[in-house]
């Protein structure tokens, strides 16, 4: 049968992540760490506007780049956060979450053979869309030392005559880095020196602690040269609803339209009235979830800090990423063997590409109570693993 498939699907592994989770759920009595999903349920106002739209009979197509309404808010929404102004008609689409709009950007703007730039660590869908869609997948390799931040330079190192685009992702999943300004301003030169197009997931944009999430389309040239991406899963606890969305130049958004058209026809109706409903009103609801993330994150950088495994502080998202290296075991190693020994699920930082080796990630997406529980697991471990180094 196999010769009847496409080599080139053939020859992408399997989403680490959803790899290692099917083991970890074949474990009872198992404490995950590892799936990025708020804990909170959809606020209930929004799960309201949803049964409501669901109760009046609203469950018909809609536009193919979604209810008008909607992209007006989008818009709305996007000025207030960044200062940028779409025009809803042109330049507004909503997706099947973020997901959609990456796969969308990546097959418009890509000729085969076209290199893609983007940064690693880095969520899993990157690189496999890039190749689905016969693009040269190009990782730039962050450091933990440096925050996992891109620097010009090593965008500049990167480049070669065949680069198309870059792919950003800040907040960072799976290391919680985040991009300040100063650190985006530094990367425009070579951006525009070599005319690339940007596509910017910003996904956890509302997720940053004490800092604010700045966008590379809210800097000088750049707004005409980035697709962003952003969503309703993680700022709004919406990740069942899967609903996405994309902005960018009229001239680009015409051709992923086309994409989307074909592919998928329009978001979840139901979806959509639940997102306006969202935008309009649940700024408090995002800053309650946010604080209690905030809670987490300071809590598991403390104890991880206690018990010596090294970690740079997050700044952004809902994960931390602890350097396990110290145990002369792979990733996939340590986190298997943790599940095994003490019923704690992590996801190894292999699954976010070969920079990720020798690091796991942990997500603050819990209770503190599972948190405490899991911390006591984990601790018990590494002391049992340090005495056998000994």
């Amino acid at each position: 049968m196999k010769e009847l498939l496409s080599q080139k699907i053939l020859q992408l592994k399997p989403s680490g992540i959803r790899k290692f989770f099917d083991v970890a759920n074949e474990v009872p009595g198992v404490i995950s760490l590892g799936v990025g999903e708020p804990d909170f349920p959809t606020p209930f106002h929004i799960r309201e506007a949803g049964i409501q739209a669901m109760q009046s009979g609203k469950t018909f197509y809609t536009a193919n780049s979604g209810l008008k309404e909607l992209r007006k808010e989008i818009c709305i929404y996007t000025e207030e956060k960044i200062g940028n102004r779409y025009n809803p008609d042109t330049e507004v689409m909503v997706t099947v979450g973020g997901s959609e709009a990456i796969d969308i950007a990546l097959r418009t703007i890509m000729n085969p053979g076209d290199e893609i730039l983007y940064i690693e660590p880095s969520f899993v869908s990157y690189l496999p869309c890039i190749t689905m869609a016969d693009g040269i997948p190009v990782p730039i390799e962050l450091k933990a030392e440096n925050q996992f931040r891109l620097t010009k330079d090593q965008l500049e190192a990167a480049i070669t005559p065949r680069s198309k685009a870059l792919i950003l992702s800040y907040p960072n999943n799976p290391t919680g880095a985040i991009m300040e300004q100063h650190d985006l301003e530094g990367l425009l030169e070579v951006i525009q020196k070599h005319n690339l197009l940007v596509i910017s997931d910003e996904i956890y944009s509302e997720l940053t602690y004490g800092k604010k999430h700045i966008s590379i389309a809210s800097l000088p040239g750049m707004r005409d040269r980035t697709i962003l991406i952003n969503g309703f899963s993680k700022n709004f606890a919406m990740t069942g609803w899967r609903l996405g969305y994309a902005l960018a130049n009229c001239e680009v958004m015409e051709q992923m339209n086309k994409v989307h058209q074909y592919a998928i026809m329009c978001a979840p109706t139901i979806s959509q009235y639940a997102a306006i409903e969202a935008l309009r009103h649940s700024s408090e609801d995002v800053e309650r979830m946010k604080e209690s993330y905030n809670q987490r994150r300071r809590y598991l950088y403390h104890e991880l800090a206690r018990l010596k495994l090294p970690c740079f502080q997050p700044e952004g998202a809902f994960y931390i990423f602890p350097d396990v290296r110290e145990f002369g075991m792979s990733s996939e190693e340590f986190a298997v063997d943790l599940l095994k020994e003490e019923k704690v699920a992590v996801v190894p930082g292999s699954a976010f590409g070969d920079s990720g080796e020798g690091f796991i990630r942990i997500s603050y997406a819990y209770s503190i109570a599972e948190l405490k529980e899991a911390l006591l697991r984990i601790e018990r471990y590494i002391q049992r693993k340090r005495k056998e180094l000994a």
